[in-house]
């Protein structure tokens, strides 16, 4: 069973990490994908912030949700290289990843990823691009 396949089968149960964090998949598709997240008191820094490494985290996730959808057979993915602007903090509430495909080659994709609060205001907290190795899985 691909990834893929095992989320939306199993939900956030198919990723640790998601269990960890409490991360929901909002919605996958085409080149795009949509993550989910509460702010809980235990993620935060020694003043009171969001540490900043779950909006990368966060980012990370959806961005790499996005890229499986563009995966051949045998193909896997593993994050090369990534840079995060902080735009705004954020002490409580949930927060909204988006991740979008830029690129698919054979060897390296770009993608972008950024965090919102889930607010009418849909406030930009973070904004991140990567790029991904594309891998052979057999």
């Amino acid at each position: 069973m691909s990834y893929l396949e095992n989320l939306q089968k199993n939900g956030k149960y198919a990723n640790p990490f998601f269990c960890l964090t409490g991360i929901e998949v909002v919605s996958m598709g085409e080149r795009h994908a949509v993550l989910k997240m509460a702010v809980r008191p235990d993620m935060h820094n020694g003043v009171g912030w969001l540490q900043g490494g779950m909006l990368v985290a966060l980012a990370d996730e959806a961005m790499a949700l996005a890229l499986y959808s563009q995966l051949g057979p045998g193909e896997g993915i593993a994050t090369i290289s990534e840079s995060t602007s902080f735009i705004k903090g954020i002490r409580d509430g949930v927060i909204i990843a988006e991740g979008r495909v830029i690129r698919k080659g054979r060897r390296v994709a770009f993608c972008e990823g950024e965090v919102r609060m889930d607010n009418p205001e849909k406030t930009v907290l973070s904004r991140t691009t990567a790029s991904f190795a594309v891998t052979s899985c057999v």
